[in-house]
């Protein structure tokens, strides 16, 4: 019976070891998404230390790519000291995401206030010229997001733009994508998105913060569970060296 269990972890546990390199990719690829986001939405955003959580999921996904490695070869080789340092570097990977989880929750809750500071300040420079980066930021979110203005589409009034142009309009970035012959005009509000949108970029990137806390606590929690049945064996390997190994023929350490 004791036998069973033991062989049961050490197939869990290279299971879960290929688990672990696909959990590298998925983990890199999240905190790239937040990266190119974060580029999307970098003038409404100004705190770049909210981009550390994305840093350290990266880092933990390379990390765990040789995690995964370290874990096949000391589970078949039931090697006491590749098993001991697996569980440690898994350990130290834990409470790295945790702390990743801990930052993503800090950061997810100072989003609202930065983007409030922020964002009266890039509508005040928006000049309708492709080549500012301000102005391109602007029509990429209204487009993006359906939206206009910081509250609603009459923001535009109180911006310098508006007062400079003198034509009654907003942005065309502001007109329905359904509408071929919008021209930005006030006449006809019908034609403009009616959301603002601060609140659509907070709650944009709160979901995109979201990514990284879930992401965190799944692979988490397969950690743990990797740990524990590498900490099963190691135990029995310990107390029991003559026990059969996974693979005929392996060689102890």
């Amino acid at each position: 019976m004791g036998q069973c269990g033991i062989t049961s972890s050490k197939t869990v546990l290279v299971f879960l070891n290929l688990i672990f390199w696909a959990a590298a990719g998925i983990l890199c690829y999240v905190g790239a998404y937040v990266f190119i986001t974060y580029d999307d939405y970098d003038h409404f955003f100004e705190d770049v230390y909210t981009l550390i959580p994305a840093v350290i999921i990266i880092a933990v996904g390379t990390l765990l790519f040789i995690i995964g490695l370290i874990g096949c070869c000391a589970t078949i080789r039931e090697s006491r000291c590749g098993l001991a340092t697996f569980v440690i570097i898994l350990l130290l990977v834990f409470i790295t995401e945790v702390v990743v989880v801990v930052l993503g929750y800090i950061y997810r809750a100072k989003v609202e206030d930065e983007v409030d500071h922020s964002i009266r300040k890039v509508y005040n420079g928006y000049n309708g010229t492709n080549p500012d980066a301000a102005s391109r930021a602007i029509d990429y979110v209204q487009r993006q997001l359906r939206c206009c203005g910081i509250h609603n589409y009459s923001d535009w009034e109180n911006t310098v733009w508006f007062k400079q142009t003198k034509n009654n309009s907003v942005p065309l970035s502001c007109c329905k994508a359904a509408l071929s012959n919008c021209t930005g005009s006030l006449t006809r509000p019908m034609d403009l998105y009616s959301e603002g949108c601060e609140a659509l970029v907070v709650k944009k990137l709160q979901e995109i913060m979201m990514y990284v806390i879930w992401a965190a606590l799944a692979f988490a929690a397969i950690q743990l569970l990797g740990m524990l049945c590498a900490c099963i064996v190691l135990c029995r390997r310990s107390r029991d060296p003559a026990y059969e190994l996974l693979i005929t023929g392996g060689t102890y350490a």
